[in-house]
């Protein structure tokens, strides 16, 4: 038996107006080279000022995450030659970084929780971006200088689902932070996986292997799952010391396999030294004020919502899942709309409706104003679940009054006892046979005198109402 250990370094692109250490923006989709000038561009006798907002969100991230924030830092050069680096290395830092230590708590599937160790997050500059057409590479630099937060965790992590949980807990912080758009598709939040394999109760880890550059949930856990079968097939058939190296891997999407790119590289090999153009990185007590200025962050909420809105763990995280999704529940409550119904309304009416047409909370049809209304509508006894389904399949498509959208169906409720008290023994008198039976002990019949009254009421009467006249005529 083995046990798997597991790693990340996650690699942020901070939403900075302009470059780490020059005024280019960072505007994503530009034309090709147009963001560039003698400073990412790395032409002789051009020097880098460090970027003041990039150092702001980095301490905002430590402090969210517990870590020790320094109040002064320093970048060195990781050397390196790809034609994406013009300048032939990286500005990064090594021996002292922006924070370091620090810790995420993820959700495990029995419903505990597991502390993640973190052991630093570092700013650094972004390479360019290599274009391969047919027989030609071209180079655009664009994204060189980009500020990138670099987060590396502890080798914490035993399994797939682990890491996925991990790095869903990181993105939805760095989103609520406001400190990224942790766009996976753009490449702004992606990760490299480290992962070896240890016969169980060894304490020595074993060779570890990494695989680059991977921005999808789904293909991180596809590919910690392939390399640990590698690795243990590798073990059990007495090839491990051959197979399994220390290097550098990718994941082939198309074949659902890790493919061998280069030998592992070392520190060494990478000849770091401090950058000489640079001075340390010293924060201000200004900054340190700005960074700790932050919005109440996921576990917080979630707590929030179970302790004051008696909302359900479960409901509580997905709606803490995403700010947008949380926001989107707080606004609906700003409208009057109770915690209970709103939980309901959002997570599954809403969603399932969105997701059937392809649209997701940011681009709702359906305004959290809008959805609020209708369930307070629904909470106020104007109109039943089933109106409002009906109100909510028109509000997908097209945005209407709903007070206009009640009064034109005909949705009104009808909460009147006489008005339902006259419908009720209309169905008694015609069912007398079903009424000496349901008092004779066949309990189950209350539902079928309920079906009735509501269906001659085209489903206008209140179900409440409904329930307690039937009762107090039953007796």
């Amino acid at each position: 038996m083995f046990e798997t250990v597991i790693g990340l370094e996650v690699h942020v692109q901070l939403n900075t107006k302009t470059k780490l250490f020059c005024s280019c923006p960072t505007s994503f989709a530009e034309h090709q080279n147009s963001n560039t000038c003698p400073t990412c561009l790395a032409l002789p006798g051009a020097l880098p000022v460090v970027n003041k907002e990039a150092a702001i969100k980095a301490m905002r991230l430590g402090y969210a995450i517990n870590g020790n924030v320094n109040h002064s830092s320093n970048f060195d050069r990781k050397s390196y030659f790809y034609p994406d680096s013009p300048s032939a290395y990286q500005i990064t830092q090594l021996h002292k970084a922006i924070v370091q230590k620090g810790e995420v708590f993820i959700d495990l599937k029995d419903g505990m929780q597991k502390r993640i160790g973190m052991t630093q997050a570092h700013l650094e500059a972004d390479a360019g971006k290599n274009i391969h057409e047919g027989n030609h590479s071209k180079v655009d630099l664009n994204r060189a200088g980009t500020p990138l937060l670099e987060i590396v965790s502890d080798p914490d992590m035993r399994n797939s689902d682990e890491a996925v949980a991990y790095l869903k807990k990181l993105h939805s912080t760095v989103r609520y932070l406001d400190i990224s758009d942790a766009n996976m598709q753009e490449g702004s939040f992606r990760c490299d996986v480290n992962v070896s394999i240890r016969p169980k109760g060894q304490k020595k880890f074993g060779t570890r292997v990494e695989i680059k550059n991977i921005n999808s949930f789904k293909f991180v856990a596809a590919s910690i799952a392939y390399e640990v079968q590698r690795q243990t097939e590798a073990y059990e058939d007495g090839v491990y010391e051959r197979e399994v190296r220390q290097e550098t891997r990718l994941w082939d999407v198309d074949k659902g396999v890790t493919k061998s790119m280069r030998g592992k590289e070392e520190a060494a090999d990478y000849r770091y030294f401090p950058d000489p153009d640079l001075r340390p990185l010293i924060v201000t007590e200004e900054m340190i004020a700005e960074a700790k200025k932050m919005p109440e962050l996921p576990d917080a909420k979630v707590k929030r919502y179970i302790m004051e809105l008696e909302i359900k763990k479960d409901d509580a995280m997905v709606l803490c899942s995403t700010k947008e999704l949380a926001y989107f529940f707080e606004d609906m409550l700003e409208t009057g709309a109770s915690p209970k119904n709103s939980v309901n309304w959002l997570n599954t009416e809403l969603l399932g409706r969105l997701n059937k047409v392809g649209l997701n909370i940011s681009t709702s049809s359906v305004s959290a104003v809008k959805l609020g209304e209708l369930v307070s509508k629904i909470d106020d006894g104007t109109i039943n679940g089933k109106g409002a389904k009906d109100i909510l399949d028109i509000l997908i498509d097209n945005e209407r009054d709903i007070d206009e959208l009640i009064e034109s169906l005909g949705l009104k409720q009808v909460s009147d006892d006489g008005a339902i008290l006259e419908i009720i023994d209309k169905i008694l008198e015609a069912n007398q046979d079903k009424v000496e039976q349901y008092k004779s002990g066949k309990d189950k019949l209350f539902g079928f005198f309920v079906g009735q009254t509501m269906k001659a009421s085209r489903g206008s009467a209140n179900p409440q109402k409904v329930n307690q006249l039937l009762k107090e005529r039953l007796i």
